[in-house]
Parts: C-alpha cells; structure tokens; sequence
C-alpha cells in the first residue's frame, strides 16, 4: 500500500464505523450541512466514490441503496474505491479535474478521502456521536485549503460553479481567536463548529 492508499483506508474506516453506530431513528436527523439529514452525508459520500470512477470508464458496483441500507452502499463504495489504488496501472492514470489534470490516486485523495473526515464530523454531529476529527486530517485539510489560491477558494464558496446544485464550502464562519484546530478548520469551509440538530 502507498500513503494515498493508506489514509483512504483509514479515513473510510473511522467514516463506516460512524454509519455502523447510527440508530435507525437517527437517519432522518439534520446535518450541519443545510437541506442534507444523516441519510444525505452519507448519500452525498457514496456519489463522491462513483465521481472518483467515472475518469476510468467505471461506476459504483451493483450494491443496496443509501435509502434501503447505508451502510451496506458505503461499504460496497469503498471496495470499488480501494480497489483502484490497489491497482498501480489505473492509481496512475491521469485524468482532467476541477483542480487541474492528475492521477486518479490524486484525485481520490484531494476529494472523496480529504471528504470522510468533514462529512464524518458532519454525521458525528447529526447523530450524537464522537465528533473529533483525526488531528492529523485536521493539519492536512487546513494546510491544503490555506494554500488554496483566493480565487478558487471563492469558486468553491459560489454555488453552482462546479455544476447544477453543486456547493462545495459555504460562507467561512467567525470563530474566537482561541477556537482549536478543527474549528478554525470546520469554520473555513462554512461549518458552524457550535452547530447541535
């Protein structure tokens, strides 16, 4: 396995333990994103994964529905996903994305994997559980969106701007100088670090 690999891994792990703790009452539960309950984190992952394949030719295996069995559709997701990085023939192929041209791995890595952790923290919070994020991600994720030029960090904040009801971060959200890590991190991208359903 390489690092790309291996944090993926990682992260969907601690991303499927959360959906394995969700109680069947708690999937119509709001979520810090806006319009989206538990369910919808979860939906909205699953989709990410079948984006990660479509530069390959490739969509998700035939698996149960985020509606009829969340956990089993993320599971089936993630085999697909780790399926590619443990091929270095397909990992390797580059492909044109939003962020420029990359490799598949690279592609995975900056969207679907940098993902798990926020929306992780997104169905934490949805669903009473554990909400801290790996401070490991925490560093990453704020490194990579601080080195983000300023236009494009606006083009994520514009909905629609990567296609039809495509938002990426919401308006960046004030916090005390004091606030940790993941809250400075969590109110970047538009999340209210305070949010509670």
């Amino acid at each position: 396995m390489n690092e790309i690999a291996d944090r993926y891994r990682r992260r969907a792990a601690a991303f499927e333990d959360k959906i394995a703790a969700v109680r069947p009452e708690q999937w119509p539960n709001p979520s810090p994103c806006a319009r989206w309950s538990a369910r919808d984190v979860v939906r909205h992952i699953v989709d990410m994964h079948d984006v990660m394949l479509r530069p390959l030719g490739l969509a998700l295996s035939p698996a149960p529905s985020v509606d009829d069995d969340p956990l089993a559709a993320f599971r089936a997701a993630r085999a697909d996903v780790q399926a590619i990085l443990g091929d270095p023939a397909r990992a390797g192929q580059e492909c044109d994305t939003p962020g420029g041209r990359m490799t598949v791995e690279q592609h995975i890595d900056q969207v679907v994997s940098d993902d798990l952790p926020l929306h992780g923290w997104d169905l934490a919070r949805a669903t009473a559980q554990d909400d801290t994020i790996d401070p490991e991600d925490v560093e990453r994720g704020w490194a990579a969106l601080r080195a983000l030029p300023p236009g494009l960090l606006e083009q994520f904040r514009t909905p629609g701007a990567f296609g039809p009801g495509v938002e990426v971060f919401g308006p960046e959200v004030k916090v005390e100088e004091d606030a940790s890590p993941q809250d400075r991190l969590l109110a970047l991208i538009g999340r209210d670090p305070g949010w509670k359903a």
